[in-house]
């Protein structure tokens, strides 16, 4: 199993470690930048530094804070919440690559990916969400159908994400495939793949469950926004 210390706080980690250039904050907080995921991250959950981060935040914004359970600070609301699981893969990866004619998305398909993402609901997801990792996709003529990619990652582990198929294509196994041919290639980089899915999504959980994941922990995620 990875280091517990890098995937306990993975969001903190990653914001402040491979991702800091796409980060905005100060001291013990961090937001991806505009256009990337919304996510922020505390160096403390149990302390959250809201005022560190509201310079860089405006009023129009939501974002994702996963780990925290206090009442909302002087500034910020809170506008959902929810629990979700991170999942870790603990068997053996697969040893070839089941999706080869899967298409790399580059910033041609931004569009695309954020449309499907918009009508699959994956969790937080921006224009620049595709810049974070590979992405891979299935494509019906012109038309993206299903995609899966990768976001945060430190060392010895890569995260799962933004994995959608369009209800019209769904039951085919694509999303399936594509995840595991980013687990295949994240195996030849020696890392170990995780993911996180809402408790609320109990068939994708048991999908990945079944596919080699397993959980390992569960936590809060809330949506908050400035109030100014």
């Amino acid at each position: 199993m990875p280091s517990s210390a890098l995937l306990d706080q993975i969001f903190w980690h990653t914001l402040t470690g491979p991702h800091a250039p796409y980060a905005a904050g100060a001291g013990a907080a961090r937001r991806y930048a505009r256009g990337f995921s919304p996510i922020i991250a505390f160096a403390d959950v149990a302390r959250p530094d809201f005022a560190a981060l509201a310079p860089y935040c405006a009023a129009d914004e939501q974002f994702y804070c996963e780990g925290w359970n206090g009442p909302a600070p002087a500034g910020w609301r809170i506008e959902a919440e929810a629990s979700m699981f991170r999942m870790v893969w603990t068997r053996a990866l697969p040893a070839a690559d089941p999706a080869p004619d899967a298409l790399a998305l580059g910033a041609q398909h931004a569009a695309q990916a954020v449309a499907l993402a918009a009508l699959c609901r994956p969790g937080p997801f921006g224009p620049r969400t595709i810049e974070l990792g590979d992405y891979f996709g299935v494509f019906d003529g012109e038309q993206l159908v299903a995609m899966a990619g990768e976001r945060m990652h430190v060392a010895g582990l890569r995260e799962i994400s933004g994995v959608c198929t369009h209800p019209d294509y769904q039951g085919r196994g694509l999303a399936r495939q594509l995840m595991a041919k980013l687990a295949y290639r994240q195996a030849a980089r020696a890392e170990t793949p995780f993911l996180h899915v809402m408790r609320g999504n109990e068939a994708a959980h048991q999908l990945y469950l079944r596919m080699g994941f397993d959980d390992y922990l569960e936590s809060v995620v809330r949506v908050v926004a400035p109030t100014r």
